[in-house]
């Protein structure tokens, strides 16, 4: 009687749950275990199935997604970490890039194995879902669409800064944002990962080759491009600096969304063949990143010191800067083109989950897509254009959004799947037991430590922080006016 009671409860919950997430009515041992690298022998609890009758999004193999990876991750970070250590130093920056990029990594892993053991999850929201229920699903995915609207506000900065480096600024600024809003919003239009492959392969070998002519040119200036050109000057180079509270916490966030766009690595998994390969291209991204950023942060800040631009292109001068905009202009657009493509995706994937409509080519399903893309373009447009200036802009979204996103929530999945750690126990029949009694304890509070409680310090330290220093630089009128036709890439 009360095994029917109880069955009848979770099969209401089942049918009332909006996400459909199947696998939480299953038994831990019916789910695949992501760590011994297992899938399910079908698709059952897959967001997209695998089929020949309508779109089919399971398409991307394991080499292609380390390449979607390293074009989330690979540039609008390593165009703001030279500024960043600027307020570090060398020595606090590279621990910083070092420090964050081991973390970030390591938290990614951690999502992609909670999510496989929890197939039915298209994001870290259905994820969120799993560990505190509905209320905690809503908050994360308001989180996560800010996010990358926020990264796509940031990209249209970018493109615009660069198409008045190219032109001499020969139009209002505004102009190049609504034209870079439209590119964006076609190439974020495309449905499937897979068949943007190819625009995320351009991007980062274009805006690789930008960033290694930039680095190359600004060892053989005499002196940086914005500094002085005659006469002595303080070239603001140093190994250990010493920031205030709000310009330290301001650029530790720069640094740490630089590689913390892991949340967008899991929608991503539900269009890949096999999910059980997602941890290999997630070591080949962040390997690839995090010694890009090391070498390259550290170079350009060692010849330009304070005088590094912001984009960093803009740092070797205006001859070298159209050429570094002119080649790297493709990996700005295929940056916004992904991060609008990931927030329009989870629009488009909860207003549809479980239609008909998802996986055909209905009038339905297109202008739901359709809606998605080009409506959360426009708002990035009117967020990029309130925020007119690209480090305050990354700072704010690492603060707000990619803390919990990157730093909380996934500390929060380790401690739901691991609970018993805390007493020393073993939570899973095949979980490793080398490390022992007290190493499973001191593994638990590790998470607790550097994970839920640093994301949560960063949050609050790194909002204030960074709201500071915007209040303070409007103040002082190095950001226009809202809407600004001002020339944003100092090139008239």
């Amino acid at each position: 009687m009360s095994a029917n009671a109880t069955n009848t409860s979770l099969s209401s919950n089942e049918i009332k749950n909006e996400v459909g997430l199947k696998s939480l009515a299953l038994n831990n041992s019916q789910q695949p275990d992501a760590e011994k690298g297992e899938v399910g022998k079908d698709d059952e609890f897959e967001v997209f199935k695998k089929t020949k009758d309508g779109v089919d999004f399971r398409t991307v193999g394991w080499f292609r997604a380390s390449i979607i990876f390293l074009k989330v991750q690979f540039a609008l970070g390593v165009l703001s970490i030279p500024t960043s250590m600027y307020a570090l130093g060398a020595l606090g920056g590279a621990l910083s890039v070092v420090g964050w990029g081991a973390l970030n990594t390591y938290g990614a892993i951690v999502q992609g194995n909670f999510r496989n053991r929890h197939a039915g999850c298209h994001t870290i929201a259905d994820m969120a879902n799993v560990i505190g229920g509905k209320w905690l699903k809503e908050i994360c995915g308001f989180l996560f669409v800010i996010a990358y609207i926020l990264c796509t506000g940031a990209g249209i900065l970018g493109i615009s800064t660069g198409i008045n480096a190219l032109s001499h600024h020969a139009a209002c600024t505004v102009y190049w944002s609504v034209i870079a809003t439209v590119a964006i919003a076609v190439g974020g239009s495309v449905r499937k990962f897979h068949t943007i492959g190819w625009i995320t392969w351009a991007g980062f070998v274009s805006i690789f080759i930008a960033v290694l002519i930039v680095v190359v040119a600004v060892t053989t200036r005499d002196r940086p491009a914005a500094a002085p050109q005659t006469g002595d000057f303080d070239l603001g180079y140093y190994i250990v600096a010493h920031p205030t509270f709000t310009a330290g916490m301001s650029a530790s966030a720069t640094i740490f969304i630089s590689s913390s766009g892991s949340s967008a690595f899991i929608p991503v998994i539900a269009e890949m063949k096999n999910p059980r390969d997602y941890g290999k291209a997630v070591y080949i991204c962040m390997a690839v990143v995090n010694g890009a950023y090391l070498s390259f942060g550290l170079v350009v800040y060692r010849w330009c010191g304070q005088w590094v631009a912001s984009p960093s292109l803009g740092s070797a001068g205006q001859t070298v800067k159209m050429v570094a905009y002119g080649i790297g202009m493709i990996g700005l657009i295929a940056s916004a083109v992904i991060y609008l493509h990931v927030a329009a995706k989870y629009v488009f994937v909860r207003i549809l989950r479980n239609s008909p409509h998802l996986q055909s080519n209905s009038l339905i399903h297109w202008s739901t897509w359709l809606g998605c893309t080009f409506g959360l373009a426009f708002l990035s447009f009117i967020l990029a254009e309130a925020i007119p200036i690209f480090n305050y802009l990354l700072a704010l979204t690492g603060s707000i959004c990619f803390a919990p996103l990157a730093l909380i929530l996934p500390g929060c999945f380790w401690l739901h799947d691991h609970s018993s750690w805390r007493k020393g126990e073993v939570e899973h029949e095949g979980e490793s037991k080398k490390l022992g009694k007290v190493g499973r304890i001191a593994t638990y509070w590790f998470h607790w430590i550097f994970f839920v409680l640093l994301g949560c310090f960063l949050t609050v330290a790194g909002t204030y922080a960074t709201v500071v220093l915007i209040i303070n630089a409007y103040k002082a009128g190095t950001i226009g006016s809202a809407f600004s036709c001002a020339d944003n890439s100092n090139s008239s």
